[in-house]
């Protein structure tokens, strides 16, 4: 397992090959990529995104993210796992996280990357600030986050 918590941008397909590059007996990789959207919100109420700032405590949050790894590992028989978040500013279309999960076979590899995403949009401890054209404002994760997160609860 490895967590990064970074400024820096990364290279999805070498993450994927350092994943992958010890251990034959991996046969399937899940991969999740977020990315900054041009628009915030759907419909009428959408709003152009000029920008993005993420903020997180250095430490707590790496120390966060490892723990939900591990809980990922235990659940699921996995090979390997690895998540990058950034934070700092970013622009529409920057890549802002990778998670990674490796297993002999598809269902645990696609599971465990879908619990660590749901992990990351509501309870990883960053904060995001989306900026308008008219100033700024705080996001907070949406109901239907926090219900796809409830449903990993044991």
């Amino acid at each position: 397992m490895t967590v990064s918590v970074q400024r820096e941008d990364f290279d999805i397909g070498a993450e994927i090959a350092r994943l992958t590059a010890a251990d034959p007996d991996i046969g399937a990789v899940a991969s999740f990529t977020g990315l900054v959207r041009r628009m915030t919100g759907d419909g009428p109420a959408a709003a152009p995104i000029t920008g993005m700032e993420l903020e997180h405590y250095p430490g707590m949050t790496e120390r966060a993210l490892e723990a939900i790894a591990a809980e990922a590992e235990a659940r699921w028989p996995l090979q390997g796992v690895r998540v990058i978040h950034r934070y700092g500013a970013l622009k529409p279309g920057d890549r802002i996280v990778l998670v990674l999960t490796a297993s002999r076979h598809r269902q645990a590899a696609f599971e465990a990357a879908e619990f660590l995403m749901d992990y990351l949009k509501t309870r990883a401890p960053f904060w995001k600030k989306e900026d308008h054209a008219g100033g700024g404002r705080w996001v907070d994760a949406r109901d239907t986050d926090d219900s796809a997160a409830d449903r990993w609860e044991r």
